[in-house]
């Protein structure tokens, strides 16, 4: 009988339960409050919304902003207006494929396309001395008759070219303008580092003032080939048309390189752009400065790096320091003259090594006409001597 009766016990308990989990997946709403909250604690999530305090931390150790302040204030806009049909210089506002779906749906009631693409382009530029000395890129003022100049303080000069140098890619302009001045700090290039944050300041598509953040990706970048006399920064901070000739700046708001390009196919960034560091800048500022004009040493060669596994089937000694190999001779120029030959190795000049292409270069642009350069070579398996009296480098056709 006992049995019986906890058995029928036992089964309406399950049979209670069952119904009871029924109820309470199915049709929650129909059970007690207490009974609903008991049944979806594993349900509930508790938010912390009190924010972590981290020792000796506070919000502007992440803010760049005191960079930023200190660098813009020199950073300008560069407003350029041409004779000639379309836009031979600077970086047309209205002429990129992106900007058009924008200043279509925006512009078009107000603006003639067609009349500003052929007039206007913009560029940036920054602010060097208090005697108004702007440096920007060369292809941003090429074959312009009028340039504007608006500083974050809204005033506006019209500007006069000083010089240019299309080796380079660099300009410097003068503005009439009333001390006192903003005017940025250069910062020491050989400091720079790969991995270091740095912020691209410039008037892209425009809007004036923007600033985009990066790294320095790369450093003596060189993307013309032989005979350029570049050597870029590479970085991932938006360089975008409009921003050539603007800032990039260092965390403290030093200039370490004037914006010159970015590597893309339809002219928007890509997160692979160049500068010119500030160290290259200064220099051809300083002569076009003083003399309006930017003379090089020239020896009429076509250097290329010569990598140490190269090197070393060449039987080149110390090869893992590499060289520079003559793969061209300009006929009649100060090389041919001297007797240089192709495949001669290059291994010093004037007593100093080089390491690669780019530095032969630079260290023969330093040389004045006149000078002479004596070169170390490596040829038939010995070493050689040669002399070659430096002469002018040719001017670019702009």
């Amino acid at each position: 009988m006992l049995r019986s009766l906890w058995l029928l016990f036992a089964q309406g308990v399950t049979l209670a339960l069952a119904a009871l989990f029924v109820v309470a997946t199915l049709r929650p709403d129909l059970l007690p409050e207490r009974w609903h909250a008991a049944t979806h604690t594993q349900d509930v999530v508790v938010l912390n919304k009190t924010p972590v305090a981290l020792e000796n931390f506070t919000p502007s150790h992440l803010s760049l902003a005191p960079a930023v302040k200190n660098a813009i204030p020199a950073v300008v806009n560069l407003s350029i207006r041409h004779e000639a049909e379309g836009a031979e210089g600077g970086d047309s506002l209205f002429s990129d494929r992106y900007f058009s779906l924008f200043s279509d749906r925006y512009f078009s009631p107000y603006q003639n396309h067609k009349s500003l693409r052929k007039m206007t382009s913009l560029g940036s530029g920054v602010i060097v001395s208090s005697q108004g000395h702007i440096l920007t890129n060369y292809h941003v003022v090429r074959k312009t008759d009028d340039i504007r100049v608006s500083l974050a303080d809204g005033r506006i000069f019209s500007a006069k070219i000083r010089g240019v140098d299309p080796e380079t890619d660099l300009a410097v302009l003068q503005v009439d303008a009333q001390p006192p001045l903003p005017v940025i700090t250069f910062a020491d290039m050989n400091s720079v580092q790969v991995g270091d944050i740095v912020l691209a300041i410039g008037n892209p598509f425009g809007f004036g003032n923007s600033v985009s953040m990066g790294i320095v990706s790369a450093l003596d970048r060189n993307m013309s080939g032989a005979g350029q006399h570049e050597n870029f920064i590479q970085t991932d901070a938006s360089i975008n048309p409009g921003n050539s000739g603007g800032a990039l700046i260092d965390t403290s708001g030093n200039l370490i390189g004037i914006n010159s390009t970015s590597y893309s196919p339809s002219g928007n960034s890509l997160g692979i752009g160049f500068a010119i560091p500030v160290s290259l800048a200064q220099n051809v500022m300083t002569q076009i400065i003083e003399t309006g004009e930017v003379s090089r040493g020239w020896l009429g060669i076509e250097p290329q790096t010569l990598e140490p596994e190269t090197a070393k089937q060449l039987s080149l000694p110390d090869a893992q320091n590499g060289g520079v190999l003559i793969i061209g001779l300009q006929k009649g120029g100060p090389a041919d003259r001297a007797g240089m030959q192709f495949h001669d190795i290059i291994a010093e000049i004037n007593g100093k090594p080089v390491r690669n292409a780019y530095q032969l270069l630079s260290r023969i642009a330093e040389l004045a006409p006149g000078d002479t350069a004596q070169l170390r070579i490596w040829r038939a398996s010995q070493w050689r001597d040669i002399k070659i009296e430096v002469d002018r480098h040719p001017l670019r056709s702009s």
